[in-house]
């Protein structure tokens, strides 16, 4: 632990580590400050009411799961713009195998959607050379239109009633299942970002491309294996929607990837790679959560909450990302 006394030794004083450092923790200072605010001025409106706490974790769930691996995406200097239309589209296989096979096939074909769409996705891009942004956002189209296509565009109920309580729609005594779906997809998607080999190398990549590549870092396995790991959290995500809901549909998840990255940038992951926290990505999530809740409790109009939404993630962005850009 620094140690943060001033002193005639030399030592950092707790003004001077604070000066250091509190961009890097700007999301955290952020956190506390937006919830602090709302909690004092929405107090009579049941801001902080267990309940209404549980909500906004029970809303931001699916775009904190997505967040985790859209961190190693971004840090290895990738995107995905697919994770919202994937989602979406696991719903609908999730909830289409369950009626077919029941519980263990709606399982596994909506990971493996995950798995084939991610397996296209790194392909294209790392055997053709076609950008990420550019396959992913294809992907996009495709995803919604085979979802659209397989449902005839029909919500598909989800009909095994053990499958909601599992993903998304049950509680562990008073915690719901969502947020323990967080709690274990963070740990584990900080653990391989800080605790692993291959976490390095995807940081590696993403600082240095050309520098990791001298190293003998494989990095278009790298890269394809993060753009994997991306689309099967998608579809992860698209799961737990489903659960949730108890319904598949085509429209689940529509929109969310600006939401995924809006929260991971606002974590402090930079947009040009090698630099990445998991931590920061869901927290940054659950900011975007907290500010749409207390938005909607003050009773703004929707245009109102999207100005201010906006405001406020693009100054949090500003201060946490100002440096980064490569020169």
């Amino acid at each position: 632990m620094a140690d943060t006394t001033a002193t005639a030794g030399g030592r950092e004083s707790f003004l001077g580590y604070f000066k250091r450092t509190w961009r890097q923790n700007i999301i955290y200072i952020g956190f506390i400050v937006v919830f602090l605010f709302f909690a004092a001025t929405l107090y009579d409106k049941g801001f902080l009411a267990p309940n209404n706490l549980l909500n906004i974790a029970r809303q931001t769930a699916m775009i904190a799961v997505m967040a985790v691996a859209m961190t190693l995406v971004l840090s290895s200097g990738e995107i995905d713009l697919s994770v919202g239309a994937v989602a979406g589209l696991a719903s609908v296989t999730t909830a289409m195998a369950i009626t077919w096979g029941g519980l263990p096939a709606g399982i596994a074909i909506g990971l493996l959607t995950g798995v084939a769409v991610g397996l296209i996705n790194g392909l294209l891009s790392t055997r053709l050379m076609i950008p990420t942004f550019l396959t992913t956002l294809a992907m996009m189209g495709i995803a919604k239109g085979t979802a659209m296509w397989i449902s005839d565009t029909a919500a598909i109920p989800v009909l095994d009633p053990l499958y909601p309580a599992i993903f998304g729609g049950g509680n562990l005594g008073p915690i719901p299942t969502l947020l323990i779906w967080i709690l274990v997809v963070g740990v584990i998607g900080h653990v391989v970002l800080r605790r692993t080999k291959f976490g390095r190398q995807v940081l590696a990549v993403g600082g240095n491309v050309v520098a990791a590549r001298y190293s003998g870092i494989n990095t278009s396995r790298v890269k394809l294996w993060v753009i994997v790991i991306s689309a099967v959290t998608a579809s992860l995500a698209g799961m737990l929607y489903a659960g949730r809901l108890q319904t598949g549909r085509f429209q689940l998840g529509e929109g969310d990837e600006l939401s995924v990255i809006a929260a991971v940038v606002l974590g402090g992951t930079s947009l040009f790679g090698g630099k990445g926290t998991v931590i920061g990505s869901i927290i940054g999530a659950l900011m975007i959560g907290v500010i749409n809740n207390g938005l909607i409790l003050m009773g703004l109009e929707y245009s109102q909450q999207l100005i201010a939404r906006g405001g406020i993630i693009i100054l949090a962005v500003a201060l946490s990302q100002a440096g980064t850009r490569p020169a």
